[in-house]
Formats: structure tokens, C-alpha cells, sequence
């Protein structure tokens, strides 16, 4: 005898009707990692199918993005110099400044998000300005620094700032900075809720941005914390983020949904390095469907309360969604 439950699924077309999330190409925000050089497409040898690129190979890479419906990135940079405060971050002609100007100029269609922190910026690995006594970053240079970092990607001509330092008060700084120097139009995604955690090993690989020293547990969120996580997300809220994140992803699905279910901003996900890396692993190992499992993570972000996802899967997801 079949129930009101088992009537529902016989159909495929009726279990299409009545699915209940759905993921589409609009849902993604691809990364991309900017370096110097020219005609450099370098593979990632802990994240198969990702590249450290030069800036001519990013562009190429817009328009695989853009055939496959992607049109929303984030950049990162690999400067050639480092130094203790992350100079090339602030700077006009840095690797992200001019990115910004090259991809506005060949694809002006394209959302250009920045994300913004110093630690793939400076020579110890750390998201700021150390503070030599107590060996962790100094809370309130940073903050005037993130302010000019912003400055100069809206000059350039960015079109969201994302802020992953975990200060407290960046998007008060930010928007503060960004609003005096006539960019009030120009949206803030933080990285409100991003916690310390061992996920982003192979990140390190390709961002060149492994700590020299310590780690990142005075800044980044204790895992282990699930008020607190809700609380930093809301602290950004009330400084004025436009949109919220929750860092890593699946581990944390239900930070996600605690977040959704108390803040009514728009809340992206970041599926992070070492998620990708497993899926990507456990395929090679012939152990897991890659593309059911990439697709049944995807839909679980959604599920859980994610308007947006961050995904190095992104262009996967888009074959698959367009076929």
C-alpha cells in the first residue's frame, strides 16, 4: 500500500514539481588566483583542476566562465614581493589592482569581487600588521590598513569588497573608508563567520600563504563555538555588511542554518580547499559517484540556508546544470 509520501516520489515528473531546492549557474562565485608573469597556468598539484594564473590566462578563463553562465568571481593574489604589512596590497599597480583593471577593461559584463586580507600579502603568513609583543596581529593598524586596501580595489574598479580577516570592526573601517572616498555604492560580503580550521591546507598551497609562524587561532573562530558563531555574524550585520558568509561550508552546516535563521541578510557559503580536494581525491580513488557527491554537497549548502556559494566545483556544477 502506498502512503501520501511513497505517491509522491513514483513520478519523476511529479518528484521534479515538488523538489523543494534548486541550485542554478547564479548561485556561484568562482575563484580565481592572480600571478605575475605571463602565459602562466600553473596547476595546483593538492587541488587538481586549479590554477595559479597570470593575468592573461585569467582573462581567457572569463570567457570559459562566462560561456558556462558564470559571470560572478573573487581574486585573490600571489604578489611577487612580500613584506611585514602586505604593501603590494595597497598599492595601485599591485597584482589586485591591476587584475581589477584588466578584467574591467576585457569583461566589463564580469562581477568582480576582491577578497580582502593581507596574508597572501605578507612575508609571515598572518592576516595584518603583527604586534610584536603580543605575537599575533595588531587589531587596529589592520583596520586602518583593510580601509586603504578597499580604497584602492574601488578605484580599480571593483565591484564587491569581501572582507576575511576577522577584525573585529573591518566593516565598520571598510565601509567608513570606502563611503568618505565616494564608493557608499559598492557592497561589502564578509567573511563574518570564518573559523580557524584545518580545511584549508591545500588554500595554502595555491595562495602561497601558509603562516611562518603559529597559527591563526587568535583571530580566526574556535570550531567548537556555535553562539559565538551566530554572534560575529551579527556584530557584521549591525556595522553594515551588505551580505554574510559562513567559512568553511560543510562541516558547518549547522552554523548556516543557525545564521539563516537569524539574520535576514543574503548568506553565501565558502566550499572550501580541503572540501573540494576530498571529493576530488576520493574520486581518483574510484571510492565515490564525483558528480553525484559534488552535486548532493551543493544542494545541501542551498538546503541549509546558503543564497550564494563559493565553489572551486563551480564550473562542474555549471556542465552539469546546463546540460
Amino acid at each position: 500500500m502506498f502512503t501520501r509520501f511513497r505517491r509522491k516520489r513514483l513520478n519523476p515528473v511529479l518528484r521534479d514539481l515538488l523538489q523543494e531546492t534548486r541550485l542554478t549557474v547564479n548561485d556561484f562565485i568562482y575563484p580565481l588566483f592572480i600571478k605575475s608573469g605571463k602565459k602562466l597556468k600553473v596547476e595546483v598539484a593538492s587541488m587538481p583542476g586549479v590554477y595559479q594564473m597570470s593575468i592573461d590566462e585569467v582573462l581567457k578563463e572569463c570567457e570559459v566562465l562566462k560561456a558556462l553562465g558564470i559571470y560572478s568571481i573573487i581574486l585573490f593574489g600571489i604578489p611577487d614581493t612580500k613584506d611585514s604589512v602586505g604593501s603590494d596590497a595597497m598599492c595601485d599597480h599591485g597584482i589586485i589592482a591591476s587584475s581589477i583593471r584588466e578584467i574591467k577593461k576585457a569583461h566589463p559584463d564580469m562581477f568582480v569581487i576582491t577578497d580582502l586580507c593581507f596574508c597572501e600579502y605578507t612575508d609571515h603568513g598572518h592576516c595584518g600588521v603583527l604586534d610584536p609583543i603580543l605575537e599575533t596581529v595588531d587589531n587596529d593598524i589592520t583596520l586602518d590598513n583593510l580601509a586603504k586596501q578597499a580604497q584602492v580595489h574601488a578605484k580599480a574598479g571593483v565591484d564587491m569588497i569581501a572582507p576575511s580577516g576577522m577584525m573585529d570592526g573591518m566593516i565598520t573601517s571598510i565601509r567608513t573608508g570606502l563611503d568618505a572616498d565616494g564608493f557608499s555604492h559598492i557592497p561589502i560580503m564578509s567573511y563574518s563567520t570564518k573559523f580557524s580550521s584545518a580545511y584549508y591546507g591545500p588554500f595554502r598551497d595555491v595562495a602561497e600563504s601558509s603562516p611562518s609562524f603559529g597559527d591563526r587561532r587568535s583571530y580566526q573562530m574556535n570550531p567548537a563555538n556555535r553562539k559565538e558563531a551566530i554572534l560575529e555574524s551579527l556584530a557584521d550585520e549591525t556595522e553594515g555588511a551588505d551580505i554574510l558568509m559562513v567559512k568553511p561550508a560543510l562541516a558547518y552546516l549547522d552554523i548556516v542554518r543557525d545564521i539563516k535563521e537569524n539574520s535576514s541578510l543574503p548568506l553565501a557559503v565558502y566550499n572550501v580547499s580541503g572540501e573540494y580536494s576530498m571529493l576530488k581525491m576520493a574520486a581518483k580513488a574510484g571510492v565515490i559517484d564525483y558528480e553525484k557527491v559534488m552535486m548532493e554537497t551543493m544542494i545541501a549548502f542551498k538546503r541549509a540556508g546558503a543564497d550564494i556559494i563559493i565553489s572551486y566545483h563551480a564550473k562542474e556544477v555549471a556542465e552539469i546544470l546546463n546540460k
